[in-house]
């Protein structure tokens, strides 16, 4: 099975939220394929201090690193294009970037915002947001 993390996965991983670090022990132990990107390594190592983003590139080295093409960042651009004239919440170019690669690499897309990923019709595999941000509306 393969797999591309969202940048919640490796931000909830490195602040120790059980769901987060859970379910990355789980693909780790099913011995997945395992893939991050350029959108992920530039979100989660924009925050944290200096312990927080080594651990970061310690786990983003732990993955296999596929760099968003050109296919794939059309097929981005138009499944965004067509969730906006659909009436559907506009989708960040992040996520829609890494939609765009999930469905390059026939990946399901692992992250806490399910609903950012299934307006794009990928198969995405969602765990509980952390309680404080579920309880404020917060995504990340």
């Amino acid at each position: 099975m393969r797999y591309l993390l969202d940048t919640t996965v490796l931000i909830d991983h490195i602040n120790g939220f059980p769901p987060g670090t859970g379910i990355l022990a789980r693909l780790f132990e099913q011995s997945a394929e395992l893939f991050t990107c350029d959108v992920v390594a530039c979100e989660s190592l924009s925050r944290g201090d200096a312990e927080e983003r080594r651990l970061v590139r310690s786990l983003l080295d732990a993955l296999e690193y596929v760099a968003t093409g050109p296919d794939a960042a059309r097929w981005a651009g138009e499944r965004r294009r067509e969730c906006i004239a659909r009436g559907v919440r506009k989708p960040a170019v992040a996520d829609a970037l890494i939609a765009g690669l999930g469905w390059q690499l026939g990946a399901t897309v692992v992250t806490r915002n399910a609903r950012d990923f299934e307006s794009f019709g990928l198969p995405v595999l969602g765990y509980d947001p952390p309680p404080a941000a579920a309880a404020a509306g917060v995504n990340n």
